[in-house]
């Protein structure tokens, strides 16, 4: 079967320290894949080397098996990639559905048509109702940003990546910040996305994170140390000894 999402060798050093030290990873079309690793592991650098936010200095990276790591950010967007950012970036002051929006006309041919009017655009913004809805959120459709409880703005920007149509979803620490009953709310949407979305998610606490997947990889410094369905990663001593230092 054709992977998804396959990162062959894939380095990048800052000053001449390895932030990606040789990863390699292959993701299969539809399944749930956690990256766990403690702070500085290399996860969110991993992350920008995906999505073209930083370029790598070797390796590979191919989605669905078409290499894309020379792709601009944009590319590989329309190519069926999405995200979201472990610091939340939503426009505050405009309403959740102009939000909604802004992201689906990055994949819209009227964003270059200057005569025409955004909020006249009735089609976008009932699609964007529509997405609204699927995170629960369609009755705060007109409220800013601003004005919602944290949890909400999570919702929002996992919204905001879904509204893309992405084949290839990553989700970067989607639980940071939550209180309980908010990551039960966020935990059961990331579960409800459907299937033919491949999804790839960091996460700095196994604990919060380990059910939320089919199989786990484990970065320590850049490097691949473990992979495995949980059971496997958990037994793996190298495991204990990046998270209980024995």
């Amino acid at each position: 079967m054709q992977a998804a999402l396959h990162v062959q060798d894939l380095r990048k050093a800052f000053g001449g320290l390895p932030a990606a030290n040789g990863v390699s990873l292959s993701v299969a079309p539809g399944e749930r894949r956690l990256i766990i690793g403690p702070n500085g592991a290399g996860k969110t650098t991993l992350f920008n080397l995906i999505t073209g936010d930083l370029v790598p200095d070797s390796g590979s990276i191919r989605l669905f098996g078409e290499e894309v790591s020379r792709l601009a950010t944009h590319r590989r967007v329309h190519k069926g990639l999405a995200r979201t950012f472990q610091i939340i970036t939503l426009f505050p002051k405009d309403s959740l559905e102009h939000n909604i929006v802004l992201s689906l006309l990055g994949l819209s041919k009227a964003r270059w048509n200057a005569f025409a009017s955004m909020r006249d655009s009735a089609a976008l913004y009932g699609d964007a109702q529509r997405i609204l809805a699927v995170v629960g959120l369609e009755h705060l459709a007109k409220r800013p940003v601003a004005e919602l409880a944290y949890g909400e703005k999570r919702r929002v920007e996992i919204a905001m990546a879904l509204a893309q149509k992405p084949r290839v979803l990553l989700l970067d620490e989607p639980l940071a910040g939550l209180s309980r009953e908010e990551r039960g709310s966020v935990r059961q949407l990331i579960g409800a996305i459907p299937r033919e979305v491949t999804v790839v998610m960091i996460e700095h606490d196994m604990d919060t994170a380990l059910d939320m997947a089919e199989r786990i990889t484990v970065l320590h410094y850049g490097c691949v140390i473990v992979e495995g369905n949980r059971a496997e990663v958990v037994a793996d001593p190298k495991t204990r000894e990046v998270y209980l230092g024995h």
